[in-house]
């Protein structure tokens, strides 16, 4: 007979948790009212500086969750095939504990994923135990069931399967399974139960179990640290609820059940001491490994919607609610749709009405076109009208018009001189700031090079270094390190003014003959002579002395490339001009 597994078997309870370790009073409650005011202080001192850098992190968390949500069928696929495979490898009906395997293993894929599914094949191993008269195996399968019946909201069964399990002679091994299934039964009954007098005593019985369970765990186990950081939690303590939330967590791996139960566990430590931002990041963090595991049992989501709804993001609550609805209907569980009905509703409520805003608003602008196509109509009639009465004197009129058209196009012309003169004056003036600027920049740069240098020239003449002075002097390195510099900034600045200049340079040029710059290079030699043709400066010379080429190589460029152009080589250079 196979041991059982440990209590992660169970799945604790991913929307609430109720295992609380009893911890003795070793404080007067003044001491405690001032360790807490202490935290507190120091937690805002720390906190406060990074909350801006904690929102752009849970943004950039949100934006994965969407992406995770838009691919979440591949994650239950691969779930499906596992699933498929367990059950095209069914064994013998005559080999029982094979049988008795493999449904349970079922069962572990089916557990977050098909509520109905996975009581399904706990059912059948109770029943395929009952044929071994294996009492271990019985009560292992009926801790299970009773766990995963409460789980969705079905306590009534969950107790009498409890109850039919004999405590006296339930082995050893099992004591913590069941101890912990009386805990959760109880304790979710006090949590939904709407008597009041019922709930405390629901409490208490789960209190008793709760008690026994901590007796009887084994330290090393993840569920007693679960219990200790509830217990901190439940006392306002928060660094040591986040400090055992460290100890579990650096024992998991992200994408995995236990790390999204986990995260869920610290943000309900953040949303208890009032950080919504960390609590947000947590879920996300939750949300993103349930939908990677395929978990369809999931709060984290819809807990998350909550607080997005809160913050004014409509639109994303909706969609995160609404996905989390139909999991939890695929999951098939009761408790989990009432659990997220409410804010289902609230949210969708919100949404509609901001539909129904944005539909009596477009309803408002086409009322508005509609009045304006009206007055156009009424204008056009006038005009009509006024244009019929100026018929009568168009004769007298014929010359005035003429005069009047010739006006107009000597006006045009001018205008678009002038919106041409406009558009270079902006242009150059724009290019101006940007360079002088450069320049000054640059200026600055150069001085404190030279001052810089002076001081290690003195250092090195009083220290007798001459021959080391000497070398430097002779060197070209510094020398092209700065033509380097002077190039990348005139190479930066003048994309910045033309940020399409290389495209739009290229169109200018045939299809197999475009000049792009290498890796690590904004502009090359050819782009460089042809940004200094748009900046103004034609004369070969100019750019020799800027480019440092002899005047001969800077012709030969120009020409190489005007051989290139699909267009007139007369034209080209202008066309180059007139990139914007």
């Amino acid at each position: 007979m196979g041991a059982p597994d440990k209590i992660t078997e169970f799945g604790l309870r991913t929307d609430k948790c109720y295992y609380i370790c009893p911890i003795p009073i070793l404080y007067s409650m003044k001491t405690k009212m001032f360790k807490m005011k202490t935290r507190l202080f120091f937690a805002f001192l720390v906190f406060t500086p990074s909350y801006i850098c904690a929102g752009n992190e849970v943004d950039s968390l949100l934006n994965e969750l969407d992406k995770i949500i838009a691919v979440h069928r591949s994650f239950s696929m691969k779930k499906e095939v596992r699933i498929d495979e367990l059950k095209r490898n069914t064994p013998p009906a005559t080999s029982l504990t094979s049988l008795y395997e493999r449904n349970r293993k079922l069962y572990k894929e089916y557990r977050a994923y098909i509520c109905d599914s996975a009581i399904h094949y706990l059912n059948k191993n109770i029943e395929l135990a009952g044929k071994m008269n294996d009492r271990m195996k019985q009560d292992e399968s009926k801790l299970l069931l009773s766990y995963q019946l409460a789980s969705s909201g079905m306590y009534k069964e969950a107790v009498d399967i409890l109850e039919s399990i004999d405590r006296g002679t339930i082995n050893a091994r099992f004591l913590t399974d069941y101890y912990s299934c009386f805990d959760h039964v109880y304790g979710e009954l006090a949590f939904y139960t709407q008597d009041k007098v019922s709930s405390a005593g629901y409490r208490k019985i789960s209190d008793a179990y709760k008690d026994s369970l901590f007796h009887v765990v084994d330290h090393s186990t993840d569920l007693y640290l679960s219990m200790k950081e509830t217990a901190y939690r439940d006392n306002s303590e928060f660094a040591e609820a986040l400090q055992v939330n460290d100890m579990r967590l650096s024992k998991v791996k992200s994408g995995t059940p236990e790390y999204a139960l986990i995260t869920f566990h610290r943000a309900l430590a953040f949303q208890q001491n009032g950080d919504r931002n960390q609590e947000k990041k947590f879920l996300a963090l939750s949300a993103l490994s349930d939908i990677q595991s395929a978990i369809k049992d999931h709060a984290s989501l819809w807990m998350l919607a909550q607080l997005l709804y809160e913050d004014g993001d409509v639109e994303r609550a909706y969609h995160y609610i609404r996905f989390s609805w139909d999991e939890t209907n695929f999951y098939n569980a009761r408790l989990r749709s009432l659990q997220s009905a409410g804010i289902l509703s609230l949210i969708d409520k919100t949404y509609q009405a901001k539909i129904e805003r944005q539909n009596r608003q477009l309803e408002n602008y086409l009322m508005l076109i509609s009045a304006l196509v009206i007055l156009l109509f009424v204008a056009l009639a006038y005009i009509y009208c006024q244009m019929k009465k100026l018929s009568v004197a168009r004769n007298n009129l014929q010359q005035v018009n003429e005069q009047l058209k010739a006006l107009n196009e000597e006006l045009k012309q001018i205008n678009g001189c002038l919106q041409s003169t406009n558009i270079e004056l902006s242009e150059s003036n724009q290019i101006k700031e940007e360079y002088i600027g450069r320049f000054i920049k640059l200026c600055s740069t150069y001085i404190d090079k030279l001052d810089a240098y002076r001081r290690m020239v003195s250092k090195k003449i009083s220290g007798g270094q001459t021959a080391e002075l000497l070398r430097i002097a002779r060197s070209q390195d510094t020398l092209d390190l700065e033509l380097k510099e002077l190039y990348d900034n005139f190479d930066s600045a003048f994309l910045q003014l033309f940020p399409d200049f290389v495209k739009r340079f290229n169109e200018l040029l045939q299809p197999d003959a475009a000049i792009l710059p290498k890796k690590g290079e904004l502009l090359n030699t050819e782009l460089r002579i042809f940004a200094l043709v748009r900046l103004g400066i034609e004369d070969s010379s100019q750019i020799a002395e800027f480019l440092r080429y002899s005047v001969n190589t800077i012709y030969n460029y120009r020409a190489k490339v005007k051989n290139k152009a699909q267009v007139s080589r007369d034209d080209f250079e202008n066309m180059v001009r007139n990139i914007r």
